[in-house]
């Protein structure tokens, strides 16, 4: 099969080296690659140019303002193959990503591989920020798995009948498209090994602030209500017995023992990745889920706020 890889880049001069480096060593190399600069002012585009400059199959195409849906979506119109693979800045392949990312596309009743991402965390911090929500390949549930932009590839039907990446939503695009990828029945396979490595925010104001916008673009989609719900739920009957007559604080162990179930998979991530420091996490998971989950109800709010507009 022919595929296209495609991504969009913005300003990211720091980390785009390492992204291109691992492509040089994909085991399979893809029959086109696409990059959709946004308007980068940081050297991002110099880089790129010369990396294409070194094989006619790679294309730059510089589009000054263009989000990472409207890159996308132009990165995948310039492209010409029957299966695109799909990737984002930020992020390091594994040297057999391709090629693993491919496998299920070899039947031909498969339209989307589900790749996987792995957090690349360097320092303690994005270690146990890890551990919060990015779970371990062995933990997914591939039927209800959705599968991250930065780690994909689906057949060009797929695109196609789900109208390209949503132009008006500046960030959660892929879990949009992967909604109604499921709405339309597409089958799709989790492809495990197919691992890119993703490098995590840095500290406590740029992890929360990356929540908040997640949860904002799921605000203005309308996306995952459910979830959002359960989390306002919880948090609102706590602050109720919390703050409500002294009568009422016992009931706090309802929301509380909620809170305790959400957090259990934490303590086993800190386990495998923090080794001998594995009981920090007992310590820093509460709080810092507390600041994501504030993060979260924050960003939803102001995100329905804004799609009701």
């Amino acid at each position: 099969m022919r595929v296209a890889l495609v991504f969009t880049v913005l300003d990211e001069s720091p980390t785009i080296g390492d992204l291109l480096s691992s492509l040089d060593r994909q085991t399979r190399q893809p029959d086109e690659v696409v990059v959709v600069d946004g308007g980068s002012r940081d050297g991002t585009v110099a880089t790129l140019q010369a990396w294409a400059a070194r094989a006619p199959h790679r294309t730059v195409l510089v589009v000054p303002g263009a989000g990472i849906s409207a890159g996308r979506n132009r990165a995948v119109a310039a492209s010409t193959a029957d299966v695109l693979a799909v990737t984002d800045a930020g992020c390091t392949l594994g040297d057999r990503w391709l090629e693993h990312l491919l496998a299920p596309l070899a039947d031909p009743a498969v339209a989307v591989s589900m790749g996987f991402y792995a957090p690349d965390a360097r320092t303690r911090f994005e270690v146990l920020v890890s551990c919060l929500n990015l779970p371990d390949a062995h933990e997914v549930n591939p039927e209800a798995f959705l599968p991250s932009a930065r780690s994909v590839a689906y057949r060009r039907e797929v695109f196609d009948a789900v109208g390209g990446y949503p132009e008006w939503l500046a960030i959660g695009e892929d879990m949009h498209f992967d909604l109604a990828m499921v709405r339309l029945g597409f089958r799709r396979v989790f492809a495990p090994d197919a691992v890119v490595h993703w490098r995590l925010r840095a500290d406590v104001r740029s992890f929360v602030r990356q929540y908040y916008r997640y949860a904002r673009g799921d605000g203005i989609a309308g996306m995952h209500p459910r979830r959002h719900a359960a989390r306002f739920a919880t948090y609102g009957a706590l602050a109720a017995t919390l703050l409500g007559p002294v009568r009422t604080r016992p009931l706090a162990a309802v929301p509380l023992a909620g809170l305790a179930w959400w957090m259990r998979p934490s303590i086993p991530r800190a386990r495998r990745r923090l080794g001998r420091e594995w009981p920090l996490a007992l310590v820093a998971v509460p709080p810092l889920t507390a600041a994501m989950d504030a993060a979260k109800i924050a960003g939803y709010v102001a995100g329905r706020l804004q799609g009701r507009r």
